[in-house]
């Protein structure tokens, strides 16, 4: 008789299981996008949805309190760079937070402004252009830009 009850016990909860729809998944909770929540290593894992090429990548690290970053790059030109400026922080009432840059030594701002979604506690970020929506971008924190990248990218720095 206890194994009856088992077994309508394990159908039922099966049954339970089956029928939840994926949409009822916990969403995992986002963290507002902050100087505080950047600061520190990023790195470029994904492009538009498609990994990097070999060979490419793209560091960058947020300084929270003089809203400054460093980035490490070899993507968008065969020569690795080491690329320094300020960035900032704007809520926007519609398309959420925004962050924008600009580069030192009067070299412009970014190329983009970028909406920051899926800012994880767990360390990954999605950013997307402002301009572009099938511009993608995803990193995942990382402790430190490799040394080998630093050497690279700051000889002719």
């Amino acid at each position: 008789m206890k194994n009856i009850f088992k077994l309508m016990a394990l159908f039922a909860f099966v049954l339970c299981f089956a029928s939840c729809d994926d949409d009822e998944k916990a969403d995992i909770p986002s963290l507002p996008v902050t100087a505080a929540n950047l600061n520190g290593t990023w790195q470029l894992t994904e492009w538009n949805g498609q990994p990097l090429a070999e060979g490419t990548y793209c560091y960058i690290t947020f300084n929270r309190k003089e809203l400054t970053f460093k980035m490490y790059q070899k993507f968008d030109s065969m020569y690795a760079r080491c690329i320094t400026g300020y960035f900032s922080i704007e809520k926007d009432p519609y398309l959420g937070y925004v962050i924008s840059g600009e580069y030192d030594f009067g070299n412009g701002d970014w190329n983009s402004d970028y909406i920051v979604t899926d800012l994880l506690e767990s360390g990954s970020m999605i950013w997307t252009a402002k301009d572009n929506e099938n511009d993608v971008n995803k990193y995942v924190r990382c402790e430190k830009v490799p040394e080998e990248i630093v050497k690279e990218a700051e000889k002719d720095y």
